[in-house]
């Protein structure tokens, strides 16, 4: 079973079960989803899903930020508990020491030598962590190994 038809099924048990927040997280997933599907004008894969749900992540986690910062907790809350519906369809996420060690691996191979070289690093780097951490996370930490 791909990934759209496990959210599709998951949003009808949550429909079945009145989980009204799983229901609205995965709705609006799976319209981010169609409208990717126009854009790329057919079905698209599931790693393309994968980055999809990565990118509302995201963007919930900004929110958060925003509505900590205008005392609005109870917005922040529900952002949070989206993102742990959303997280559920995304490969188990990498530790910060394992970036760091295919940061390493990356850095030998790009025969890099200083903060000039980040986008050479990042360019090997990326696709081996492929969404399983943040890009912001990732470039912290192969400029912590240039600079340092």
């Amino acid at each position: 079973m791909g990934l759209k038809d496990r959210l599709r099924q998951d949003m009808q048990k949550a429909a079945k079960g009145r989980e009204s927040l799983a229901l609205s997280a995965l709705r609006m997933a799976l319209a981010e989803i169609k409208n990717k599907e126009i854009e790329a004008r057919g079905e698209i894969s599931d790693d393309a899903i994968e980055k999809t749900l990565s990118s509302m992540i995201k963007r919930r986690r900004e929110s958060i930020e925003l509505y900590v910062k205008g005392n609005r907790p109870e917005l922040a809350e529900k952002e949070e508990a989206e993102i742990a519906v959303l997280s559920a369809y995304l490969p188990k996420g990498i530790s910060e020491a394992e970036v760091e060690a295919l940061a390493r691996e990356a850095v030998a191979a790009a025969g890099a030598k200083g903060p000039a070289d980040i986008g050479k690093v990042m360019k090997i780097l990326m696709p081996k962590v492929g969404g399983r951490a943040d890009g912001k996370l990732v470039n912290e930490v192969v400029r912590r190994l240039l600079s340092g």
